[in-house]
């Protein structure tokens, strides 16, 4: 109970701290507000802005969970098969790790023109910016049961869809979920890229027009809830990861112990 406080308090602490130093520094070289604005600046433009940043950011997180939702499928339908095809893995691997190697700024003005300036430009680049982790840690996972436990399954009888829903899906749950965690960030990310490229609504839309008129302590203030909609999209894969990989949560558990 003690390390878990800890784990708590730690951040929160450290994270008071620099909010702190940062109030300081600001009021003592008197910054200007439209350089950079102070925590109390931002909490008060969060407060009076709030259903504004409230609406942008129910578009955003819309974008987000759209784009989690389909670069999730495709990363674990192209992992399976790259698991179980040695061609596709020799011919496709390689393509999907360069793949990653394009910015994602050089896709997005691309995909405004070819979709217009709707949800689905920004759907999917979160889409293509957040599948990457999945196939990799899908592909891994799956990759996780000995040959003895693959072995002892196929004497006694188990097809091969046997094996991989009892066997290797299982046993790739928790590198499943660390890819959906990483992948869960990435999307924010995404979103947001896409908003910036070419957008009418959104936190990204918001940002720029606040930057534009030289609102900074808005433009925090939708970092800011860009940072809650963030974490609170991580909160939930925990929660998810919790339920249904039971059985690591109860090892961890029974080592705190």
């Amino acid at each position: 109970m003690r390390e878990r406080w800890i784990r708590i308090l730690a951040p929160l602490l450290l994270l008071c701290v620099l909010l702190s130093l940062w109030e300081v520094l600001v009021r003592a070289f008197h910054v200007q507000f439209f350089i950079l604005p102070s925590p109390s600046q931002i909490v008060v433009a969060f407060i009076d802005n709030f259903a504004l940043l409230s609406w942008h950011g129910a578009i955003t997180f819309c974008e987000i969970l759209l784009g989690l939702l389909l670069g999730a499928f495709g990363g674990f339908l192209l992992a399976i098969a790259v698991f179980y095809s040695p061609l596709l893995d020799k011919a496709l691997y390689p393509l999907i790790i360069g793949s990653q190697m394009i910015p994602v700024f050089a896709i997005a003005p691309i995909l405004i023109v070819w979709m217009g300036y709707g949800l689905w430009p920004k759907v999917t680049v979160a889409a293509l910016i957040s599948f990457f982790p999945l196939v990799v840690n899908v592909s891994d996972g799956l990759r996780q049961p000995t040959e003895q436990a693959v072995d002892l399954f196929r004497s006694l009888g188990a097809s091969r869809s046997q094996i991989f829903w009892k066997l290797r899906l299982p046993a790739s749950l928790p590198t499943v979920f660390s890819g959906l965690k990483v992948s869960g960030t990435l999307a924010v990310v995404g979103a947001t890229i896409g908003e910036w490229v070419g957008s009418h609504q959104g936190l990204g839309y918001l940002m720029l027009q606040s930057n534009a008129r030289l609102r900074m302590s808005l433009v925090f203030a939708a970092i800011l809830m860009l940072a809650i909609l963030g974490l609170l999209l991580f909160g939930a894969l925990r929660i998810i990861e919790r339920r249904v990989v039971h059985w690591r949560s109860t090892n961890a558990d029974a080592r705190e112990v």
